[in-house]
């Protein structure tokens, strides 16, 4: 008779006994929120189950962008959203971003302050006008926000593209900053702060019961939480399938160094779809997902042709035209997005709650999406 596998009675009692709180997901979300509860509770057991070595997702995958909205994107915002609803998500970007600069030290995130810039094609010229028209309505509404009278402005500097992309707004409140040192630095804080962190644990089922919730794991075994707070952003219909949160990739490329680098700065193309970045003298360029929507619409990481020949021809033709560039390495994240551009922060039942679907904003809204869900633990 073949019995299932299951956690031996050292194992149960020395690391899954009496876990007050098991958050999944040990990205941005995750681990501000078991901080979050950490600064709650100093004597609450809190468990972060991750299924990967790092962080799997987006958290350590994404392009390092401290960006809370272009212009376009707030204009595509506008006709489908209340004003209200639209600069309410762009205040929680920004305090979502100034709550990580605190939390984990613009020293330690490499944090740069270049700014951003939304870039438009010479045969832009009308959207570019519509957005420049458009920039004292924004900034009379983001001066509460940002603290500047004027955060985006029309600029003249000189990338060494201008030829090829002549029309560029600048954000003056954005900045860059390094995902990988981010996410090292909120893994130790969370360790300093007793919270356990167990790798490569994938967790299949949630089942709740009056105690509280159970977790089946892949490894066919199971363990006990008073509370669980799903954090998984783009995969979490695999725990959750009713939920509306879709999984989308989106591939990035690096660069080896290149010489006399102009470039400084975060930079928005073709509507955000396409976002490139200086790192030191390396140029990273990722996106490109409107090339092929339905193949990108996936939880699966992995490259395609297509979209990396479509990032290479873009970088070798119109944003360093004319230079040697030889490519260091190519990755993908998983995003998790929806119909409608807001975070679900959620209890579902009584032990258990959800904040996932970050919409490519999980740099600037993470933070503050993992202290809601955080505040709605029942202690």
């Amino acid at each position: 008779m073949n019995h299932p596998t299951t956690l031996s009675f050292w194992e149960r009692e020395s690391f899954f006994k009496n876990i007050d709180v098991a958050i999944i997901g040990s990205g941005i979300v995750g681990l501000s929120a078991a901080l979050s509860l950490r600064a709650r509770a100093p004597k609450l057991s809190i468990a972060v189950i991750e299924r990967g070595a790092l962080p799997e997702g987006a958290s350590t995958r994404n392009a390092g962008f401290a960006c809370f909205g272009s212009v376009t994107e707030l204009l595509d915002d506008l006709k489908n959203m209340t004003e209200n609803a639209v600069f309410t998500l762009v205040e929680q970007r920004f305090k979502g971003l100034e709550r990580l600069r605190k939390r984990v030290g613009d020293k330690n995130l490499r944090y740069e302050a270049f700014g951003g810039y939304e870039i438009f094609k010479n045969t832009e010229g009308s959207v570019f006008k519509e957005c420049s028209d458009i920039l004292p309505y924004f900034n009379k509404h983001l001066a509460a926000i940002t603290g500047k009278k004027a955060t985006y402005q029309v600029s003249t500097s000189d990338f060494g593209f201008q030829k090829t992309l002549p029309h560029m707004i600048h954000n003056t409140a954005e900045g860059q900053l390094n995902t990988g040192e981010m996410m090292r630095t909120l893994l130790t804080l969370a360790r300093k702060n007793g919270i356990t962190i167990f790798n490569g644990l994938k967790i299949d089922t949630l089942s709740e019961n009056t105690e509280g919730v159970t977790l089946w794991t892949s490894e066919g075994w199971a363990f006990q939480a008073k509370h669980v707070i799903v954090a998984t952003n783009g995969f979490a219909r695999q725990l959750m399938p009713d939920l509306p949160v879709e999984a989308v990739r989106n591939q990035v490329l690096v660069t080896k160094p290149i010489a006399n680098l102009k470039l400084k700065g975060s930079f928005h193309y073709d509507k955000g779809y396409i976002y490139f970045r200086n790192i030191g003298n390396r140029l990273l360029i990722g996106g490109g997902r409107n090339k092929d929507f339905q193949t990108e619409a996936t939880a699966e990481f992995g490259l395609t042709d297509n979209i990396q020949n479509s990032l290479n021809m873009l970088l070798k033709t119109t944003i360093l035209p004319q230079q040697m560039i030889e490519i260091d390495s190519m990755w993908s994240g998983i995003l998790g997005v929806g119909s409608v551009k807001k975070p679900i922060i959620e209890r579902l039942s009584r032990h258990i709650i959800v904040a996932v679907r970050m919409g490519g904003m999980g740099v600037a809204i993470g933070s503050l999406v993992g202290e809601e869900a955080a505040n709605l633990v029942d202690l």
